[in-house]
């Protein structure tokens, strides 16, 4: 396994994902905006600006649940944008884009292993 850049390692929060299949995963957070920083055969760093998410495969990876257990939360500047992205892909969505009385403006979708990614926007 490589060794992350000092950003990624030093990063105060990071997000890792089971996955079942790092390609599909790798290929759902790319259409996202999220960059590939590295991979390789069964782990994968993704970035979004300065936050990152680490993509790990493994075996077993069993998501029972209709509502994912929990959700990363990305703030976007362009949040319509982003949710006609979502829709024009057919991906599943959890919540839909809705203005919310806390501020934000959001919306959640399951990746291809149900673990929920909201995306958001301050009002």
């Amino acid at each position: 396994m490589t060794v992350g850049p000092t950003k990624e390692l030093t990063a105060q929060l990071a997000v890792e994902i089971h996955v079942s299949h790092l390609n599909r995963s790798l290929a759902f957070y790319k259409a996202l905006g999220f960059s590939i920083e590295r991979s390789d055969d069964t782990f994968a760093v993704m970035r979004w600006e300065s936050s990152y998410i680490f993509l790990d495969q493994r075996n077993q990876v069993a998501s029972t649940l209709d509502l994912p257990v929990a959700n990363v939360r990305v703030v976007v500047n362009h949040i319509d944008v982003l949710w006609e992205q979502v829709q024009a892909a057919n991906m599943r969505v959890i919540d839909m884009l809705t203005t919310q009385t806390y501020g934000l403006r959001d919306f959640t979708i399951a990746d291809p292993d149900g673990f929920g990614v909201r995306f958001a926007q301050i009002i």
